[in-house]
Parts: structure tokens; C-alpha cells; sequence
């Protein structure tokens, strides 16, 4: 499916673009989440292993490999954040809080 822009597609070819794959679907507001269109400038080596996971179907363009590593990449950022304050607590205060009042509640209990 290729035209010029001075050409309008067919009905076909638009039909296609109207999918959930398609570009007019996912650059609308039909889109359930709205995407923001941005620039990258990535060196030669990097655009050649994008392309390939490309090419071997393992993204179905460009902008969603991209878009996947990078909300990994944030995801695994904030795993490491979350990490880094779990490893700041003390973990006899905190097992000191968490048992707090165990102790009298334990007679109270009901038998199952």
C-alpha cells in the first residue's frame, strides 16, 4: 500500500488504515490511550538491531519496538527506585510494626 500525497488512497488502502493496526486508528482520538509522536536520534549500530526485530516480526514497526524498550526501561527504573527504599528500612522496626498488638488480638481469635 504506497501513494503520494498528492494522491488520495483507495477505499481499500483506507479501509486498511482504519484498522486497529492502522495509523489513522491509533493517531486518533479512537484510540483508547492517545500517543504523542516524538523524534529519536539513535546511532547507525542501534537502528540496524531495531530493523531487525523488525524484519524477523518481532515488532510490527519501528515506533512499538521503541516504545516497548523504553516503557521496559522505565518500569525496570522504577523497580530499582522501589528497591533502594526497601533496602533504606529497618527490618526490626518494621517486623516491630507489623506485629504491633498480635500479641493481645491472639487470644481474641476465633477457632476455625
Amino acid at each position: 500500500m504506497t501513494w503520494h500525497a498528492e494522491t488520495k488512497p483507495s477505499e481499500q488502502d483506507a479501509a486498511e488504515l482504519d484498522t486497529p493496526s492502522g495509523m489513522t486508528y491509533r493517531h486518533t482520538e479512537r484510540c483508547f490511550m492517545p500517543k504523542a509522536k516524538i523524534a529519536v536520534s539513535i546511532d547507525e549500530e542501534t537502528l540496524r538491531r531495531l530493523d531487525r526485530l523488525v524484519e524477523n516480526k518481532t515488532f510490527p514497526n519501528r515506533s512499538r519496538a521503541v516504545e516497548s524498550a523504553l516503557a521496559e526501561k522505565l518500569d525496570r527504573l522504577d523497580r530499582i527506585r522501589l528497591a533502594r527504599e526497601c533496602a533504606r528500612l529497618d527490618p526490626a522496626a518494621e517486623k516491630e510494626l507489623a506485629e504491633e498488638g498480635f500479641s493481645e488480638d491472639l487470644s481474641r481469635w476465633p477457632e476455625y
